[in-house]
């Protein structure tokens, strides 16, 4: 008789540990973007093309270079991959463009805060140090306003290049730890779960 339980007993006990395991693999990211020591910036998600129409206007989306279906669905999906980590809420900050609004905005952890330093500047990389520095900073004053909340930031792959040195693909994000002045010190990436 218990000969015939233990095969049932040992799925019950894989299926726990399995469980288990999965569930302390999920918490890491989340435990990381609430010691007030980390942010996560991610790449906007797929916009078919490269670089921005000539003329394009931040007011406009029109003018620009947007999310494509896939771009929309990764970023959904992508939504839904942190809630699986444990990230259903974060402060949730956006380049000006519109892919990358609309990347945050699909993410659907929070309402979405435009930010100048995290706006793109592929058309002009001289601005890459200003840019980064700025960047630096609103980190910096952001971790000390929300010294345990998730942050998470959607820009542009020439921003996260310099600021992590790491360059992404669409989607792909980036774990940063940062120190006290907001710089980045250590980093994990996340690939796009799609």
């Amino acid at each position: 008789m218990k000969i015939k339980f233990l095969p049932a007993l040992l799925v019950s006990l894989a299926t726990l540990i399995g469980a288990h395991g999965s569930a302390l693999a999920q918490t890491e990211l989340a435990n990381a973007m609430q010691d007030g020591q980390h942010v996560l910036l991610m790449r906007h998600a797929d916009a078919p093309g490269y670089g921005d129409p000539r003329g394009y206007q931040l007011t406009q989306c029109s003018t620009q270079r947007n999310l494509g279906e896939a771009g929309k669905r990764q970023a959904q999906q992508t939504g839904e991959w942190l809630a699986k980590q444990g990230i259903t809420q974060a402060q949730v900050y956006s380049s000006p463009w519109c892919r990358c609004v609309d990347t945050a905005t699909l993410l659907n952890k929070g309402s979405v805060k435009k930010e100048a330093a995290l706006g793109s500047f592929f058309d002009d990389m001289s601005q890459a140090q200003r840019q980064t520095d700025d960047l630096a900073k609103l980190i910096q004053a952001e971790r000390k306003k929300y010294p345990h909340a998730p942050i998470i930031m959607v820009t542009h792959h020439v921003n996260i290049q310099s600021f992590a040195g790491k360059v992404l693909n669409s989607g792909d994000m980036i774990l940063v730890k940062v120190n006290s002045s907001g710089q980045a010190v250590s980093h994990k990436l996340f690939p796009s779960p799609t």
